[in-house]
């Protein structure tokens, strides 16, 4: 690990960082982290030409999401190195003008061998960057976390070791900030951990040793009782955490194999689940103590149709989610866990992009390249179908009267 020493006025700064503004997307879920802008209105048509403000290419290959801090939208991807070096890749961090497209800059975080192998589907740069509009964060797994300064002068990085992914299916989990910390999750078929470290200097806080395989969730922060709780997935056990300290708060077994969806919240209420090789969705109540297993703190459950890669979102009370590889959209009454429908058919077919909400829609994508607009209501109402042309795997940003798409060669600011 390396760092650099900041001024005191710029740690006190950091310290006090102002809440992120309705205008801004610094999280691949969003900022409540449920996948959901409370004041985006972007379009609900498109093509690869129609209502497209501007479209470009990003090279390598890469699929974290975008994120959007006022004016700019940062994008991670992996490149062959310049060094010429065999196998080895620049990790790159890009910044773009979000009115013309432009590279406002594009910065090396580290070059290197990967380690091992990765699924044909996935990369090197699946993880999503965030920001908290002081610094912007770009994890790279194995290869480290790296904390740039928004104009993209570099501040620190860690290196957590090399992960060995089950099957060599490769990395992909993102860290999340929260407070004065960000939390990056570690499990993988070696010693897996959750860590906090200093969103500052990249210290570690506290770290906490999991009994997890592979795993690519990511964490969500979550607020009950005066006491903030880190809830992550695992393919043992659900699980919260003391965020000051790494405590283990509660815990419940029934996630399926291989983990790959993250959970939402409301209220008093966490949602976790995964659906590779069965399924699993259970909803825990906050004030949980050890082991909740079949007590009231689980107020329901459910055992079909649940996803495998894509997170569920969280909008108004409603709770979807997707089975990967059919398109088949679930909407249930987030309180009580009965459908408003199930097992609905859609266009879709195989889905790693987590559906997003705004101004009363849900956008749902398509590895194709299609993306469906629906009412983001109790009953299912397709009100558009679109494609930009290419596969998209990362997460959809919708910001005021946009919408970022990035497809497998492009990014895509999508406005009417």
């Amino acid at each position: 690990m390396t760092s650099r020493h900041l001024p005191l006025a710029a740690v006190i700064l950091g310290l006090v960082a102002p809440h992120a503004s309705a205008e801004n997307w610094p999280h691949w879920r969003g900022e409540g982290g449920n996948g959901v802008s409370k004041s985006a209105t972007p379009p609900t048509t498109w093509s690869e030409t129609e209502n497209v403000k501007w479209k470009v290419e990003i090279p390598g290959r890469g699929s974290g999401s975008p994120i959007v801090w006022e004016d700019r939208v940062y994008v991670v991807t992996s490149v062959p190195a310049e060094n010429g070096e065999s196998d080895a890749l620049d990790f790159l961090l890009m910044c773009i003008d979000r009115e013309s497209g432009d590279v406002v800059w594009q910065k090396t975080a580290t070059t290197g061998a990967p380690h091992e192998g990765t699924h044909n589907t996935n990369n090197y740069a699946s993880a999503s960057p965030t920001t908290d509009g002081q610094h912007v964060y770009a994890h790279f797994g194995s290869q480290g976390l790296y904390c740039f300064t928004m104009d993209g002068q570099p501040v620190w990085d860690r290196d957590f070791g090399d992960m060995k992914t089950l099957f060599e299916f490769g990395e992909g989990s993102s860290p999340t900030l929260a407070g004065d910390k960000i939390i990056v999750p570690w499990d993988h078929e070696g010693p897996s951990s959750l860590y906090a470290l200093d969103k500052l200097t990249g210290e570690i806080l506290w770290q906490v040793e999991r009994d997890e395989p592979t795993n690519w969730a990511t964490p969500l922060i979550v607020e009950h009782d005066g006491r903030q709780q880190v809830v992550m997935n695992g393919q043992n056990y659900a699980r919260a955490y003391d965020l000051e300290t790494g405590e283990e708060l509660w815990r419940c077994a029934g996630q399926t194999r291989r983990p790959a969806a993250s959970a939402v919240a409301l209220g008093d209420t966490a949602f976790v689940m995964s659906g590779f090789r069965g399924a699993f969705l259970g909803a825990f109540k906050l004030d949980g103590q050890g082991d909740i297993e079949g007590s009231p703190q689980v107020l329901w459950t459910k055992d079909s149709d649940t996803p495998d890669i894509a997170s569920p979102l969280l909008s108004g009370g409603r709770l979807y989610y997707y089975k990967e590889k059919t398109g088949i959209l679930t909407c249930l009454d987030a309180a009580t866990g009965e459908p408003h429908y199930a097992s609905q058919r859609t266009r879709l077919r195989t889905t790693y992009a987590s559906p997003v909400a705004a101004n009363g829609y849900v956008y749902l994508s398509d590895r194709d390249g299609t993306t469906i607009v629906i009412k983001d209501a109790d009953e299912y109402q397709e009100v558009a179908t679109n494609s930009i042309g290419e596969t998209i795997d990362a997460t959809p940003a919708p910001v005021d009267n946009q919408l970022f798409i990035r497809g497998e060669r492009r990014l895509f600011c999508i406005e009417e």
